[in-house]
Order: C-alpha cells, then structure tokens, then sequence
C-alpha cells in the first residue's frame, strides 16, 4: 500500500514524524522532571486551582494531552474534575478535552501516515488491533469504545488510518466513551462532597470493569468483529 504520494511527501512525513516524536521525548521529560503530578490526584487538583477562572481550559488541554501520550491516566484526570468542577461541568470538560485529543490524533494519523502511527504505538497493540480498526464498521467501533480498559487512545490513532471522516469518528468517540467518563467525574464530586464510600465504590465498580476489559481485549475484539457484519445498519 502507497503511504505518499510522492517523494517530496515522503520526506516531509519523515521530518513531521521526527518532529513529533522529538516533541513527544521533550514532553515526557518534562511531564516527568517538572510536572510529574500530573499523575497524582491531589497534587494535580491544588496544581490546578492555582489558574482560577483558567482552571477549566488548563484542564482541558490536560484531558487532550492524555489521549495522546497514554501514560497519562484518563481517568485520574476525570477523577480530578468532579472533585474540582462538579459532575456536570467536569463531565462537560472531561468530554470536551476527550474529544480535542482524539480529533488530534486522529488527525495525525490521517496526515502521516501509517510509519507515523508505528512509531507512537506499541508494536503489540498495532498488531493486534490494526486489522480490526480497518475491517470493523462504526457499530463496532462504538461497542469497542464503550468497555472501559480497552485501548481505546490507541484505536484513535488506528482509526486515522482508515477511510472514515473525522466527524463520524468523533461522533462515534464522543457517545462510546461518555459513560465511563460519567461515572468517573461523578465519583470525584461525590468524594468532593465528602461521601467517600460511595465514592470509592464508583471508582471500584471502574476500576473492577477496566481491569475485565483489558485482560478480556481480545475476546471482545474478537466477538465485536464477528457481530458487526450481522447489523442492519452500519
């Protein structure tokens, strides 16, 4: 399969993938000297409060930035929203960081190609999922989405190489993966409010959900690919 079209294409892919991934390597190192808590509630919730009336679009940016460098927990950061914003404002903000990261990526991927996505992803995961993404119709996409633990950053890169447009593709991601984002967001206000319990059981009842969902990966993608051509609807 063609990637470019031509060599001037080829070499201005080859020095954007340079670029990213140079840009990647200084955020990392960034994230991890200076901003390593990023990865802590607490820490990133009084981090946050700092911005004031900024709080909710350094948020966001945070949000997106998750999608696209995985290490950083999606969840931990919704956490950080109810408990700093309230269940409505800080699903609104969850969802609207959620969808700009995942617009970016699959953007990128769209643009660079498939050495492009290769180089962000594990080889593992491109293996595994690569014939998926590019096979499964949306209904498929969606039930692949929705299950908490499931790859889906990754499937956002995936999706880019594929010939669906990106606002099907939001479409699809911004439903798929409300739900776990609801529930997170909602646990955090719950423990804002001082309810813990119920709190930590939300978050147990996700954590439980993620953890069958991720060692489960295959077995869904398998039965999502076998139900999908079956639909009436695609």
């Amino acid at each position: 399969m063609q990637l470019f079209a031509s060599a001037s294409d080829r070499r201005r892919g080859i020095l954007a993938v340079v670029a990213v991934g140079l840009a990647f390597v200084a955020l990392y190192l960034f994230v991890r000297e200076y901003a390593s808590f990023i990865t802590d509630t607490e820490a990133l919730r009084l981090w946050l409060q700092q911005f004031g009336v900024l709080a909710p679009l350094v948020f966001i940016a945070i949000q997106a930035l998750q999608v696209i460098v995985a290490p950083i927990p999606g969840q931990v950061v919704a956490l950080v929203a109810g408990y700093l914003f309230g269940p409505f404002w800080g699903t609104v903000y969850s969802i609207t960081g959620v969808l700009i990261g995942s617009a970016i990526a699959f953007s990128l991927a769209k643009r660079y190609g498939r050495s492009f996505v290769e180089d962000i992803l594990h080889e593992d995961v491109v293996t595994r999922f690569d014939e998926f993404v590019d096979t499964v119709g949306v209904p498929g996409l969606f039930a692949f989405v929705i299950i908490p633990g499931l790859p889906d950053d990754a499937i956002c890169f995936l999706s880019g190489l594929t010939k669906w447009k990106l606002p099907t593709f939001i479409a699809v991601i911004s439903v798929g993966r409300l739900p776990a984002y609801v529930f997170t967001v909602y646990a955090g206000g719950r423990i804002a409010d001082g309810r813990f319990l119920s709190g930590l059981a939300i978050i147990l009842l996700i954590v439980l959900a993620s953890v069958v969902g991720y060692y489960k990966q295959e077995t869904v993608r398998d039965l999502v690919a076998r139900i999908e051509p079956r639909l009436p609807f695609k």
